[in-house]
């Protein structure tokens, strides 16, 4: 029997089965190649700060991202972030890229998990068919659209013109008391202005309110009131204009402006911001003046009235909303009715996909922006799990933040599942039960930093395994129990813990020892601690929110070190400190400090160039001539934190207050940084170290650590317990919120949360040493501890999984 000889060749268009990288130089990149297969998982390893995001984010996804960019018209993408080319030689063979990130999600306070994944959307539908009684369209259910009412013109011609006027409705379901936000805010009046004073002496107290500028020019010529007059003055009708009229035309000095009232000005400009978007002085200001109540009238669910009259079996979608996901799901699945199927199978998977993720005890009316990195990580997965797209780049930073061992092996299946429907899936990862299911793994390193930047390894975990690279030999680690704890010196009573899902709760942490907190995500863990822990007297706080920093901020600035060695440069040349600075008297003219100049190109994409004239050193000249210990301040800022130790610990440089923060930075893990790196090349896990390295610095007896594992490589762990164990020796209290295995077996005393997440969690289902708890195997927790020291094989889930 013939064969035909074409048939059995591949096609030319299956030939493009490799993305190939060559000569990546992006941040410390030393000029690398590398190939990763497509179709595939392939997960990069290597010690915080080895490049890995630098290759996958910066490099990969960038250009990929930027390609797309291109495609749409010069209009569209003036609307677009400008992308500049990464720097690297080649790349072949992308696809299109979808970042997954964790990112926090939303700075509008009006988005919610329900909002951010179209649940929401589909929910309104629902009840727009099936509600009794009906009270309108998916919009009638809209906590975001208002009710409106208007006339509109519309001309109809025949034979002739002729106009007719109609009247239209828009019914939104905006609760018109609060707007939609779901709480109501009551302003303390003494911190919008000090009556004793006219508003020409500086009454007004509110950031921005100058009276040097427009505000001042439209106080003084609106006419509503005297502006020379004290405030405590002012008659019914003044205080009512200065504080509370709407919006009104006037005209100063021939220009036309617009008067409004203090606190609808403040309503639209601040208040209608999420919190953490706020600058700081912002925040501080409206926390200082203002106070959020639930809205009287809608009970916060922020729908009017119509909305909440209308129901599915006795729930409205209020009530539906406010359910746990888990709970809504069984409630949608009960649910017949052949006019809607194929929206109640949609609907159905997309919750289903919440429960599948680990995320089944959040509520659809659960503010986005109170969600932690990981989980606004896992809830943008959902869009993609059902998503029709393949062989499309899916781009995950540590999706196993913040899970508990059980949950790491539903995150493994479901990364598994986007790579078997034909894409290639991407994953920056330090948890060995995540490498392990790779089928290609890129390891970065020797070292971080300059020290860093190379491929030392590329090819199957086992062959990792094997390699003798750092993170080959450090991923059979496991932890062997401690054979003695420490004795507590006292406890920390708490009682009757009832924030978010807690139930009563009753415990008494140890102090003067390491204590792990524990449980799966969403039994408590964060509610029992910074709930009723973290604002105690004496109690530094590191929790899990991202320091902000513009490319002017390092870690020098950040920590507050750069003001010593200032004084250290003034003193021994005898100059003012103000010279030492890239944002003052000493920066550079040309660039303001920038060290470069970032020239927008409107429509295309900005362009940054190396300042000519300081050569990006960023100061002036003149003052890169006066030295301390041999060094110009814009060498001492290129110094990484380990020889910056050494440099500021004796000699003629020696100044303790550097030193001092220098040697907790080392101490955290973080030697290797620059102290004039700019805080957005950091990743996440160096960002919160650097945190970390600057509240311990603070006075308290009590520290409490929010994860500090996070974005820590496999071989750094020792000396992050060293740490914690130098803490507890000098007298300290150690709380540490974690999920690592290694940390809870190195604990003194273990407290943990459940037995499950949300309205199955809120209690403490353990408390005692970590090796009772292996002992009595009697929770989750327990079980994969018990495992994980028991053994110094790889997990078999994993190698199971990996085999599919």
């Amino acid at each position: 029997m013939k064969t035909n000889k074409a048939s059995s060749s591949q096609h030319p268009a299956d030939s493009h089965d490799l993305i190939r990288v060559q000569g990546a130089r992006e941040n410390n990149l030393k000029d690398i190649s590398v190939e990763i297969p497509k179709r595939r998982l392939t997960v990069f390893t290597g010690v915080s700060g080895s490049g890995k995001s630098s290759l996958v984010f910066g490099t990969i996804a960038a250009e990929s991202q930027r390609l797309i960019n291109e495609t749409y018209s010069a209009f569209v993408q003036g609307f677009m972030p400008t992308l500049a080319r990464p720097e690297v030689d080649v790349l072949e063979g992308l696809t299109t890229a979808i970042i997954v990130d964790q990112e926090r999600m939303g700075a509008n306070s009006r988005s919610t998990v329900g909002t951010a994944t179209d649940a929401n959307a589909m929910l309104r539908v629902l009840w727009s068919r099936l509600g009794k009684p009906y009270v309108g369209s998916s919009n009638a259910f809209s906590f975001n659209v208002p009710s409106v009412r208007g006339v509109g013109q519309m001309t109809v011609e025949k034979g002739g013109k002729k106009t007719e006027k109609r009247e239209f409705t828009v019914n939104g379901g905006m609760c018109p008391r609060c707007e939609g936000m779901g709480s109501v805010s009551d302003f303390d009046l003494s911190q919008l202005y000090d009556d004793k004073k006219s508003i020409n002496e500086g009454a007004i107290t509110i950031p921005g309110y100058s009276m040097e500028g427009w505000f001042g020019r439209i106080f003084n010529g609106c006419g509503f009131f005297d502006a020379d007059k004290p405030i405590r003055k002012f008659t019914k009708k003044e205080l009512h204009d200065l504080l509370h009229k709407e919006p009104t035309k006037i005209k100063i000095d021939g220009i036309n402006l617009t008067y409004e009232g203090l606190i609808p000005k403040i309503q639209k400009s601040m208040l209608s911001k999420d919190v953490d978007a706020m600058q700081p002085h912002i925040r501080a200001f409206v926390e200082r003046a203002v106070t959020f109540t639930t809205c009287p009238d809608c009970g916060g669910t922020r729908l009017n009235e119509a909305a909440r009259s209308s129901k599915i079996k006795g729930i409205n979608i209020a009530d539906a909303c406010a359910m746990q996901i888990n709970d809504l799901a069984r409630w949608v699945r009960g649910l017949d009715e052949p006019s809607v199927a194929p929206l109640l199978a949609t609907l159905r998977h997309t919750l289903d996909s919440f429960v599948e993720i680990g995320l089944g005890y959040l509520s659809l009316d659960r503010p986005s922006g109170t969600l932690s990195g990981g989980e606004a990580q896992r809830t943008k997965m959902i869009g993609h799990l059902g998503s029709s797209l393949t062989d499309v780049t899916y781009v995950f930073d540590e999706p196993t933040v913040g899970l508990h061992p059980h949950d790491i092996q539903r995150m493994n299946e479901l990364l598994l599942r986007l790579r078997d429907k034909g894409n290639t899936v991407l994953v920056v990862e330090h948890k060995p039960e995540t490498i392990a299911i790779a089928d290609h793994v890129v390891d970065l390193g020797p070292g971080a930093g300059t020290a860093g930047g190379e491929v030392v390894f590329a090819g199957t975990v086992d062959g990792l395994r094997a390699s003798g690279t750092l993170t080959g030999r450090h991923l059979s680690d496991r932890a062997s129990l401690k054979r003695s704890v420490r004795k507590p010196s006292g406890v920390m009573k708490v009682r009757g813990a009832r924030t978010h899902n807690l139930k009563n709760v009753d415990v008494d942490i140890p102090l003067g020892v390491l204590v792990v907190v524990t449980g799966v995500a969403g039994s408590g863990k964060s509610s029992l601690i910074h709930g009723s822990v973290s604002g105690r007297d004496g109690v530094v706080s590191v929790d899990q929110t991202p320091i902000r920093g513009s490319r002017r901020s390092n870690p020098a600035t950040y920590t507050d070190m750069l003001e010593p060695i200032r004084k250290a440069f003034a003193k021994a040349n005898g100059v003012k400190p103000a010279l030492f600075s890239a944002n003052s008297e000493g920066a550079c003219p040309t660039c303001n400090g920038a060290g470069v100049i970032y020239t927008d190109l409107a429509m295309m994409a900005g362009v940054s160039t190396v300042c000519e004239d300081c050569e990006g050193r960023r100061f002036q000249a003149s003052v890169l001539n006066y030295r301390l210990g041999g060094l110009n301040i814009a060498e001492v800022l290129d110094l990484s934190v380990a020889d910056a130790v050494g440099f500021f610990g004796a000699g003629e440089a020696r100044t303790p207050a550097a030193h001092a923060i220098l040697q907790r930075m080392a101490d955290v893990g973080i030697g290797y940084l620059r102290l004039g790196q700019p805080l957005t090349t950091l990743s996440g896990g160096e960002r919160q170290r650097l945190k970390l390295a600057t509240h311990m610095g603070a006075d308290g007896g009590v520290y409490v650590l929010d994860e500090p594992t996070t974005g820590l490589h496999l071989a750094d762990l020792e000396q992050l317990l060293g740490l914690l164990d130098r803490l507890v020796d000098a007298g300290k209290s150690v709380i540490v919120i974690e999920h690592h295995q290694a940390v809870m077996a190195h604990a003194d005393w273990i407290i943990d949360l459940g037995p499950g997440a949300g309205h199955d969690g809120g209690r403490i289902v353990f408390e005692g040493t970590p090796a009772d708890l292996v002992a009595a195997r009697s929770t989750l927790t327990g079980e994969h501890l018990a495992a994980f020291v028991g053994t110094q094989k790889r997990p078999r889930q994993a190698e199971a999984l990996r085999a599919q």
